[in-house]
């Protein structure tokens, strides 16, 4: 049961971080496209780690969590209104490269030459 109630609170911080992250006015997270990829919360709720990654790289994500970090009071005070948690965990923001990964493997995929499809509509055409 606990597990579940964990889950739950680890969505609602996830989304209520996306919306403040809209809010917030620092260049350094403004500038640039930003995602939170993962958010995990130990079981006492004392932490939560964030992880966040920039479609502009892994610099520009690094840039974004000093931003965030330098932030980090004014989120916890507005997670802890939005979400009437008893205790606010401690948020550490861990910048990853996971955006810029995923886009390499995309253009890498769509750059390949794949034959099976177009024998596949040239039957089909025939048929």
């Amino acid at each position: 049961m606990a597990n579940h109630k964990l889950g739950r609170t680890t969505e609602d911080i996830k989304r209520e971080l996306t919306a403040i992250f809209r809010e917030l006015k620092d260049p350094r997270v403004t500038s640039c496209f930003l995602s939170i990829v993962r958010v995990e919360v130990t079981n006492d709720l004392s932490y939560c780690t964030v992880y966040i990654s920039a479609l502009e790289g892994m610099d520009q994500a690094k840039n974004a969590a000093k931003g965030l970090k330098s932030a980090s009071g004014y989120i916890r005070r507005e997670l802890g209104l939005r979400l009437r948690l008893r205790h606010v965990p401690e948020l550490i923001f861990t910048p990853t490269d996971s955006i810029e990964y995923s886009a390499e493997i995309s253009r890498i995929l769509n750059s390949l030459d794949i034959k099976d499809d177009e024998e596949e509509s040239d039957e089909d055409d025939n048929a």
